[in-house]
């Protein structure tokens, strides 16, 4: 019976040490500009910085920048240098919010979108951009974009029941 609970208590432990890591997700860790800062004159480009590599390649990540009016401001190709998400910006025109809408892939492969916003104290000369050409498609809300937890669960505990049950009847002494 000792054995049994032994066991049971690696298998727990185990499980719970482990999971830390596997569930994490690519998080935004700073930007630049930072959310919510005022700023008399418009940001040359937008810098997003996150706790782990962001994968690079055409296609995987987009940032846009919307202005107060709806209009796009962004101008050119999204960089990738490691954590770090770079996209140069126009000239900003009317004063307002500006909000940074981005959807990155992590090098682990899940997509993580997500937001920042400034706001122009100043009305600036520039003119906006024309819209990206997914620009009509409503941007997806609270998707992770990984699979659920559920299905992983299930499997550690039926891991844990077979590695019980071998235990036991493998452990037993022969009379």
């Amino acid at each position: 019976m000792k054995r049994l609970i032994a066991v049971a208590a690696l298998a727990v432990a185990a499980l719970l040490g482990g999971a830390g890591t596997a569930l994490a997700h690519n998080v935004l860790v700073s930007s630049d500009p930072a959310d919510g800062a005022k700023l008399s004159v418009g940001p040359s480009e937008i810098r997003l910085t996150f706790d782990q590599p962001v994968r690079s390649g055409e296609g995987y990540n987009t940032v846009n920048v919307v202005g107060p009016d709806g209009t796009y401001w962004t101008d050119g190709e999204v960089r990738v240098e490691g954590n770090s998400v770079t996209t140069p910006v126009r000239e900003l025109g009317p004063a307002g919010t500006y909000t940074v809408g981005y959807r990155i892939l992590s090098n682990d492969g899940h997509p993580v979108p997500g937001k920042v916003s400034f706001e122009l104290t100043q009305a600036g000369n520039g003119t906006p951009a024309e819209p990206p050409q997914n620009a009509d498609q409503p941007a997806e809300q609270g998707e992770s974009g990984g699979m659920p937890i559920w299905p992983w669960i299930v499997g550690a505990v039926v891991l844990v029941g077979l590695g019980l049950v071998l235990a036991l009847r493998l452990g037993k002494p022969k009379a």
